[in-house]
This record gives C-alpha cells, sequence and structure tokens, in this order.
C-alpha cells in the first residue's frame, strides 16, 4: 500500500506538470507551425483505478513487419484491464536508446512487471541491473539479452531460431534429393534480418550448420535487409545484378521475402515451385503462407508471434509466488504446399 500511494502521490505530480506544459506548448504548435502537426502521444501512466489492477511496461522493438504487428497484437489482447492488468505501450522504433529510455521510464513509474523485446542482444547489462535493483521483475519476448548475469531477468518466452534455420537447411537437402540434384553446385544468397538480433543470428548459425555438411552449397553473399520489405527489394536487386545463376534464396522474414520476390519480377527471373529460384522464408505470416499455398514461395519456417498468452500465465504464476521455469520455446510448425491450405482458414496473423 505505501509502494501504491508513492507511486500515486508521483504521478498526480507528473500530470499536473504535464497539462501545465500542454497549456504552454500548445500554441507553439498551432502559431509556430501554422497547422496542426500530428503528435504521437504513448499511452497515459497508470491512475488512481488502477490500485487493483497489475502494471506491466511493455516496450516492443518496433513496427518493421506484419510479424510484429502480430506479435504486439498478441501481447495487448493478453494483457488486458478486464485480465486485470494496466499495460503500457511503447514503440522503440528500432532502435536501442530508445528501449533503454522506456525501461528506465518504467522503473520510474514502479511498474509491477517489465516487458520487453529487445532490438538486440547486447546492451542490456546496466538498465536491466537497475530494474533489478527497484525489485521490478523482468520478463523478455521473441529476441533473447546476452548479459553476464542471467538473474537480471526473470524469464524469457521465444522461438528456437537456431532450430528454425536448421529447419531451412534440412527442408534445402529434401528438396534436391527429390529433384536429383543433391550432387549438383547450388549457389544461394541469404537476406539476413538486423545483425545482431536473435532471429539473425540463430537463424543464420542454424542454415550454415547443415550448409557447412554440404561442400556443393555456396553461399554467395549474406546481407542484412534490416527484417524489412523495402530493404530486402533494394539488396535482392543488387545480388541479381552481381548473380546471374542464383538457384536458392533464404529470406530471413516474410517482409524481406515478399521485398526479394518484388525485385525478381522486374528483373524477369523465375521463382518457387516451378521458377528457377527456390525461396525459402521465415515466420509464416498469412500473407506469406497465400504465397505458399500459390507455389510462389516454397517453403516457410513458421515463428510465431503469440506470446501473450505465455506472458500472462507467467505473471499469474509470479503473482502467486510459485517458480517459473527460465525460458519458454514457443510451438511452431513448417508451411509447405503440401500442408499449408488446412491452417490458412482462421489463421489471425
Amino acid at each position: 500500500m505505501k509502494r501504491l500511494l508513492e507511486r500515486l502521490e508521483e504521478v498526480f505530480f507528473r500530470h499536473v506538470g504535464a497539462c501545465i506544459l500542454l497549456l504552454c506548448v500548445m500554441p507553439l504548435i498551432f502559431v509556430g507551425h501554422g497547422i496542426f502537426r500530428e503528435i504521437e502521444v504513448e499511452q497515459a501512466p497508470f491512475d488512481a483505478e488502477t490500485e487493483d489492477l497489475i502494471v506491466v511496461g511493455f516496450s516492443q522493438l518496433g513496427s518493421e513487419s506484419g510479424w510484429r504487428t502480430a506479435h504486439t497484437l498478441s501481447v495487448q489482447e493478453a494483457l488486458t484491464k478486464d485480465a486485470g492488468y494496466f499495460l503500457i505501450f511503447n514503440n522503440a522504433r528500432q532502435m536501442q536508446e530508445n528501449q533503454i529510455k522506456a525501461l528506465r521510464s518504467f522503473i520510474s513509474q514502479r511498474v509491477d512487471y517489465i516487458v520487453f523485446a529487445p532490438v538486440i542482444e547486447s546492451g542490456w547489462d546496466t538498465v536491466l541491473q537497475e530494474a533489478k535493483d527497484a525489485g521490478i521483475p523482468v520478463i523478455v519476448i521473441d529476441r533473447m539479452v546476452n548479459v553476464e548475469d542471467d538473474s537480471l531477468y526473470t524469464t524469457w518466452i521465444g522461438t528456437d531460431a537456431r532450430k528454425e534455420g536448421e529447419k531451412a537447411g534440412r527442408w534445402l537437402e529434401r528438396y534436391l534429393r527429390e529433384r536429383e540434384m543433391q550432387s549438383e553446385d547450388i549457389n544461394i544468397v541469404v537476406l539476413q534480418g538486423t545483425i545482431g538480433s536473435t532471429a539473425e543470428i540463430g537463424r543464420t548459425e542454424g542454415f550454415r550448420k547443415i550448409a557447412d555438411f554440404h561442400k556443393n552449397w555456396h553461399i554467395l553473399e549474406s546481407a542484412t535487409g534490416d527484417f524489412t520489405a523495402a530493404k530486402g527489394k533494394e539488396v535482392m536487386e543488387k545480388m541479381l545484378r552481381r548473380y546471374p545463376n542464383i538457384d536458392v534464396l533464404v529470406s530471413q522474414n516474410d517482409d524481406m521475402t515478399m521485398g526479394a520476390i518484388a525485385a525478381m519480377q522486374e528483373a524477369g527471373v523465375s521463382f518457387g515451385e516451378d521458377g528457377e529460384v527456390a525461396v525459402i522464408s521465415f515466420d509464416a505470416i498469412y500473407d506469406a503462407l497465400e504465397m505458399v499455398d500459390a507455389g510462389r514461395i516454397n517453403v516457410d519456417i513458421e515463428c510465431n508471434p503469440v506470446q501473450g498468452a505465455y506472458i500472462d500465465e507467467i505473471i499469474r504464476k509470479l503473482e502467486n509466488g510459485e517458480t517459473v521455469e527460465k525460458s519458454y520455446i514457443v510451438e511452431e510448425n513448417i508451411f509447405t504446399k503440401d500442408n499449408v491450405a488446412e491452417f490458412l482458414e482462421g489463421r489471425t496473423y
């Protein structure tokens, strides 16, 4: 109760100060620019109505892809007021410094829990130590953190990115055997995600682990497309100009894949089930699965974004004083033209 009263006192004075500042700034917004400018406002801090709710600060790394949108929605739908939560949401826009600032804001507001999906793995020791010193449990989701002391976070929820990369390699082995191409030289290009992120590290290492067993698999180039369609298209255009004989595209998320497909279409390069370039993608969002069903993407390795229910379950265990595991792996699938139709109906992301 003492902690709650202190928190409410802080919020009261912060709101009063914010109102005074807004009254001062509003004329400048209209007069200085002549027109109204859209201003992003983060979700309001908790107030007296939230005293019976569990306050969670959630920092999402960005909104770079359809997968990320589904991931954010999963958390927001799980941690609702009806479910007993007050959620403070922050979009870091792909910048680690924004996330660190958000985490420090959550700490200063004395939230009950911090949930965040880190942009990259390194650089979190100091701010997580601050959260630990404040007695706030931290739940890391999706991407992992690389810290010297793993007691700085309570648990991690996510997918096995290395295993995803290995699945892609195993699929390619089967694909080449079925076409009696296992002894031929195979030219591969790789569109990597954000360098240093868990997904990029794991998928790169997992696929390369399988590729290293095949001396006739030649990775011509690996370059980052930053998990976006625009960058994926740009990088693929350059690769197509440099390498006239590409046999396989490994694209570490669906958005980059769609950008790369646009580049191949413009260059007159065929792809997919009956094309020159076999397309391996990751994430398995709905739009990409439709392309699998149409034969435009050969295989899509799922990275399941529905992680909100896991967060809810873990917080409830912690609230009851129960022990939680250090990590939770989300279940995933592999989609090809043979099985994708049965999963498309009713899929929400």
